[in-house]
């Protein structure tokens, strides 16, 4: 897959710990911090189902607990293998917008001693995109929670080399011993009290001195290598008691490997070691004495056009060449990575080409120790192939990327980019491999041996790793959601829990950038994108369910920003490489847009089909004549940073716009089409920010923003046009940057989705379910009689009931009402009333609407949730105005009558 941009574009630097031996706070990286003074709402999160969409670089499994495994991204965090449900559960959710470089995983390492370890040396670039030092994490509870000790040193989790390893490993027989490669030219690590504190072990002589290519320009190219993996000898060391022999391999074309056989103290490159290439990948076979090693002329993951394969007999130090292609022959045009033995069989191990696009990857497979070869694919009567497998992409059926491919390529491909792959330890059927945008695996691996096909099938699912430019959510029947995604362009999803069919074609692109629709008429969509300094739009008048090509006009090198106005008959356009662009025809013709700058970011006003909205350098323009024209209104915006902005449905020439840097970061809104703005209060540093449905009787959509407010960095809603506001996520739900998009959901009170640079999208709502805004139907009869009996006392009801203040800070607080139905018949719709006692007001609320009389309060159910079954409960939350301390009520009544 084409290499990330940087991203994100802007961030506040932390400051960096004093000493290394410091960890950081539990609270700080793992735990919920203390309380904010700020109205917090419960909110449950999950993914919009894509199952992968980014490259895995590393799969481990621990060799100790069967049904343990881990996997790390390049900028979407690490993941657990739950073996219940074989998905992978996020890690590093909780690492915040300051940190966001520890989403960057550089290597990952499971504790073969004590399975509850794992580790993890976080840190996404070495340049100055990220301003933080890189860490190694440590957790005790396989993941749940973490502790850091921060590094002097960057990490480069997004950077060349990123597939080779593993740096990390934990020694055997001490697990209290852990070793880190480290690139850059800082050497080799240690930790001998499990990760706590790290030091350099300044007896290893060589921190690699090879550079692909000095002179780059982005830092990427020119950072030096380094220690590129640590593997023990278990044999040489007893439980308690250090490993005595320990291997290493460093990024140097001529001194490659080094061994110590006391325990660290001291170190000697490996006589005979092969050179002239880069050790990739090194597995230890101590049942049979043999150092396995897979080399590659570049660090990958997009190159590396040669290597080898070698085996070590450690006794008596002879080296092999068992390279499934001899480096010599003409058909070696790629290195190696993906080396794995089976810890069941040692003979037996793999090996995969680091890369190969043309016509796919090659994955070896040895039943003799490298002596002999099979493949997984050979060449039949060209261009076909014949292969041992069988390829089941059901699950996430996109990765055809839209076709069956040209003979002698195939969609879905076997692979690209595969540095990560594993035979589990414990079951030499199964196999887990990583590629550009996916991880592969089967269960029925031994069939290879016996020329029996297995099944390869996808492998990625809770692996959610897609950065995410736009998404937009029309109202209505049709799709809820739509993305513009990096790497894969982006999808339609008719539902956030499904994985859809296909990724967008007809156009179709490897970035996508920009998406809007006409809110009058949602079915209407465009989308831009591009790739390799090409830009092209596409259109779509049936909800995204196919799309056209609009035409570009000229000099485009990149999709930009789009928008669509009210009801569809207008696109404004501000691509790369050229100046703002209108069309009346739907895409097939422009004219060049006047008094707007090229790159200004454009977007649509949700009611008036006239007019149009820009922002560029720190002034807002307006169009009133369908983007022919624009005005500039207002200056005095932010003119760097990352600028967001968005007009609300329903709402002619209201407009926020969030973003920034410095002093001059935050929060405006216009509703006066951009003659003056207000700086919204609270907001410290405003990014994405954008609209959904409004709270029930309210008349203003619900706002949602990724910001700072308050002090408090996080995702919030204001359903009261930013009078307040309220945080929806927690400290264990942070998505490290989330600035480039953020949108409601027009139909469903609460529900939000939140784009992220490299967790994919993430969805909330409300906890205990999203409700639906609207009643399914009219009542479609009038009362046909007179009642028939006479109206009954009420009488005690089958219910119990809680209230408990959750959080308080001043003149303010929120509050929650459980009502538990213990009686033995559902209760179907309710009421729930009670009185105040310290004069609350309410301000918002959810799950329920509500009317207050004075102290008197009524609750009642939102439709969605107005079944109480017997047994079970319905919660209320709310945020309330208190002068003083909040009071609890001394009764509740449900639908009428007092509850116990």
């Amino acid at each position: 897959m084409p290499t990330r941009p940087p991203r994100p574009p802007h961030r506040r630097p932390l400051a960096l710990l004093a000493a290394l031996a410091v960890a950081l706070p539990l609270a700080a990286v793992g735990a919920a911090a203390p309380a904010p003074a700020l109205a917090q709402a419960d909110y449950e999160w999950d993914n919009v189902q894509i199952a992968g969409g980014g490259f895995v670089p590393g799969i481990v499994f621990n060799e100790s607990e069967p049904g343990l495994a881990y996997a790390r991204t390049d900028i979407g965090g690490a993941y657990r293998l739950d073996p219940d449900t074989e998905r992978w559960v996020p890690l590093l959710d909780w690492v915040g917008w300051d940190r966001w470089g520890w989403t960057g995983v550089v290597s990952i390492a499971t504790d073969p001693v004590d399975p509850d370890r794992v580790y993890a040396a976080v840190g996404t670039y070495t340049n100055d995109w990220d301003p933080d030092n890189g860490a190694i994490l440590r957790s005790d509870d396989r993941g749940e929670t973490w502790e850091a000790t921060e590094l002097p040193f960057k990490l480069g989790g997004n950077m060349p080399g990123r597939g080779l390893g593993e740096r990390l490993a934990v020694d055997p027989n001490d697990n209290s011993v852990v070793y880190f490669g480290a690139r850059g030219g800082h050497g080799l690590w240690r930790s001998t009290d499990h990760g706590e504190t790290w030091s350099e072990v300044t007896a290893f002589p060589n921190p690699g001195d090879y550079v692909q290519d000095p002179d780059d320009p982005n830092g990427l190219l020119d950072d030096v290598i380094g220690v590129t993996w640590v593997a023990f000898d278990p044999d040489t060391g007893s439980p308690g008691s250090p490993t005595q022999e320990v291997y290493a391999g460093v990024a140097d074309l001529d001194d490659p490997l080094y061994r110590s056989t006391d325990g660290g103290e001291t170190w000697e490159p490996v006589p005979g070691a092969p050179t002239g290439f880069l050790p990739a990948h090194g597995v230890l076979d101590h049942e049979n004495d043999r150092l396995y090693l897979a080399t590659t002329s570049t660090p990958g993951p997009y190159d590396g056009d040669a290597g080898e394969v070698w085996r070590l007999d450690t006794g008596t130090g002879e080296w092999t060449d068992i390279s499934p292609v001899p480096e010599a022959s003409e058909d070696s045009y790629f290195g190696y990575g993906g080396l794995t033995v089976d810890r069941q069989d040692p003979d037996t191990l793999m090996v995969a080409t680091q890369i190969s696009w043309w016509p796919d990857i090659q994955i070896f497979r040895s039943t003799d120790a490298g002596e002999t070869w099979t493949r997984a694919w050979d060449w039949g009567a060209y261009p076909e192939r014949t292969t041992r497998y069988e390829m089941d992409i059901s699950t996430a059926p996109w990765l055809d990327w839209g076709g069956q491919g040209t003979p002698p390529e195939t969609q879905p491909k076997l692979g690209w980019m595969t540095q990560a792959m594993a035979i589990d330890p414990f079951d030499s059927d199964r196999f887990l491999y990583g590629t550009g945008a996916t991880v592969y695996g089967s269960d029925e691996l031994t069939n290879w041996d016996t020329d029996t096909p297995f099944t390869i099938e996808v492998k990625a699912h809770g692996i959610e790793e897609t950065a995410v430019n736009d998404l937009v959510s029309p109202p209505g029947d049709g799709a809820p959601l739509h993305s513009a995604l990096l790497d894969l362009g982006g999808f339609t999803h008719e539902d956030p829990g499904t994985v859809p069919d296909r990724m967008f074609q007809q156009p179709s692109w490897d970035h996508g950038s920009s998406l809007d629709f006409a809110e009058l008429s949602p079915d209407t969509l465009v989308r831009t994108g591009g790739a390799d300094g090409v830009g092209s739009i596409g259109i779509s008048t049936s909800g995204g369910d196919s799309w056209w090509a609009g035409q570009a006009p000229g000099g485009v090198t990149g999709g930009g920003t789009v928008a669509v106005n009210a009801d569809g008959s207008r696109i404004v356009w501000s691509p790369e490489g050229t100046g703002v662009h209108a069309s009346t025809t739907l895409g097939s013709s422009w004219s060049p847009s006047s008094g707007v700058p090229a790159g200004a970011r454009v977007e649509a006003d949700r009611v008036d089909p006239d007019v149009f909205y820009a922002v560029s350098g720190g002034t807002f323009y307006t169009s009133t004549d369908g983007g022919a024209t624009f005005e500039a209104r207002f200056d005095g915006l932010p003119a760097e940073g990352n600028i967001r902005f968005g007009a609300v449905p329903g709402h002619t020439g209201d407009v926020w716009v969030a973003g920034g840097t410095g002093d001059h970061y935050g929060m405006w809104r216009t509703t006066d089409a951009g003659e003056t703005f207000t700086a919204v209060a609270g907001v410290d540093e405003g990014d994405s920010v954008g609209f959904g449905a409004p709270a029930p009787g309210a008349d203003y959509p619900a706002v949602y923003t990724s910001s700072r407010i308050d002090g408090v960095r996080g995702i919030f809603r204001s359903d009261d046009a930013g009078e307040t506001w309220v945080r929806i996520n927690d400290d264990r739900h942070q998505w490290a940057w989330t600035g480039a998009a953020i949108t409601g959901d027009p139909d469903v009170y609460g529900r939000v989705y939140i784009g992220t640079n490299g967790r994919g999208i993430v969805y909330g709502d409300p906890a205990g379910g999203g409700p639906d805004p609207q009643p399914s139907e009219e009542p479609t009869e009038e009362p046909t009689g007179e009642p028939t009996g006479q109206p009954t006392e009420p009488g005690t009801a089958h219910c119990t009931w809680d209230y408990s203040v959750d959080n308080t800070w001043p003149g303010g607080f929120q509050a929650r009402v459980t009502v538990t139905n213990t009686g033995s018949e559902d209760v179907d719709g309710w009421d729930l009333a009670w009185d105040f006692t310290a004069g609350e007001e309410i301000t918002s609320l959810w799950n329920a609407t509500h009317r207050q009389d004075g102290a008197s309060v009524v609750v009642s159910d939102s439709g969605w949730n107005a079944r109480i079954p017997a047994g079970e409960s319905v919660t209320v939350g709310f945020n309330g105005f208190a002068d003083g301390e909040p009071g609890t009520p001394e009764a509740l009544s449900l639908n009428g009558s007092p509850c116990d």
